[in-house]
């Protein structure tokens, strides 16, 4: 399968192409704000390709920078209604667990940063907020993947907890394709190209809802 698959979902952009599970173009900026040059980076890997011949768009859907995730997934849609070809949403945690290895039979946790001293930790495909101080105990040994994996192994360690950080950190390209191409074939449930939004949003409607327009 050709795969088109898209992240700005944590601290990289990248737009990667895949054919056949093999990478044949990529892009990538590191850090948070290149998802401002994640529409160049898609014409860049698609350039000489063409559109009809992508049987899938895959991009990350979160949990992750609300900017970034509905930039990538905006874009995604664009490219996979110009190419006729359908959408499919992958999760951080499914990315980093597909490229994840040497795990050695550990189940594996996904902790990703939200930044305000907790992480959203993954464990057996269910997200959850969770405070660093307020880890849940693992029930036998585990591997820690994520942006936030190296605070979480740390706290998991001191408290004598049978832990492995794992050297996965950021979603690969290869492994977003490589899941995306999962889904559309139905091996994996169908998940839909719209952010996963863990926490509730910050920002509320003041009590009473919003203040009419002026009309003048």
């Amino acid at each position: 399968m050709v795969i088109l698959a898209l992240d700005a979902a944590l601290a990289r952009c990248s737009a990667t192409l895949v054919d056949g599970g093999r990478v044949v173009a990529a892009r990538r900026v590191e850090g948070a704000r290149g998802q401002m040059a994640l529409a160049g980076m898609v014409q860049a890997v698609l350039a000489g390709v063409d559109p009809s011949g992508l049987d899938g768009v895959a991009v990350t859907v979160g949990p992750g920078s609300f900017t970034g995730l509905r930039s990538a997934i905006a874009l995604a849609h664009g490219v996979a209604l110009g190419a006729g070809s359908p959408v499919v949403g992958v999760t951080v945690a499914e990315a980093l667990a597909a490229g994840a290895v040497g795990l050695m039979g550990r189940a594996l946790w996904v902790a990703i940063d939200t930044k305000r001293g907790r992480v959203f930790l993954t464990r057996e495909g269910v997200a959850e907020s969770v405070a660093l101080d307020d880890l849940p105990h693992p029930g036998g040994p585990i591997a820690v993947a994520g942006d936030a994996a190296i605070a979480v192994f740390a706290r998991l360690a001191a408290r004598g907890c049978d832990v492995m950080l794992s050297d996965a950190r950021l979603p690969d390209g290869g492994a977003i394709a490589a899941v995306g191409a999962r889904r559309l074939r139905g091996e994996i449930g169908p998940l839909a190209a719209q952010p996963l939004y863990i926490d509730p949003p910050e920002a509320k409607l003041p009590a009473g809802g919003l203040r009419p327009a002026p009309t003048g």
